[in-house]
């Protein structure tokens, strides 16, 4: 099973960051929250700091687990388990470095975007309010 971490970072406007994958990359163009794979010995919380550090050039301030998800792509066939955290960053500005293009969107805006099959669900919870990320983090401090 391959681990991944995401953040689903919301601003102080409500709005989420999303990132849309680039044309040359596997699922080209879809949409997604940032993060990437969990190495060997690696801790989630650890990963996603160095993720967000390499695709936006961005520090995580703290972040805390809202939901996992297993799912297989047909391209694949290995299984992966994702790890979204709600995550707040240090810097108001983003150095995007691995996408084709991010957005900042408010939750019932997230229909509007061709996301990955994995962040489906999410998806709904965020769009629905169900999950609040700023407030989940503001009650783990």
């Amino acid at each position: 099973m391959i681990l991944v971490v995401a953040a689903v970072i919301e601003r102080s406007d409500r709005r989420l960051l999303i990132c849309q994958r680039r044309k040359n990359d596997s699922s080209p163009l879809k949409w997604e929250f940032p993060g990437g794979k969990i190495r060997s010995r690696e801790e989630p919380e650890a990963a996603l700091a160095r993720e967000l550090r390499e695709e936006l050039g961005v520090t995580l301030r703290k972040s805390r687990e809202i939901a996992r998800v297993q799912h297989t792509y047909a391209a694949t066939a290995e299984p992966l388990e994702i790890r979204f955290f709600a995550a707040e960053i240090v810097e108001a500005e983003l150095a995007p470095r691995a996408f084709e293009q991010v957005a900042w969107v408010l939750p019932r805006e997230l229909g509007d975007y061709d996301f990955l099959a994995a962040n489906k669900a999410l998806v709904a919870n965020l769009a629905t309010g169900k999950i609040k990320p700023a407030e989940i983090l503001e009650s783990a401090s």
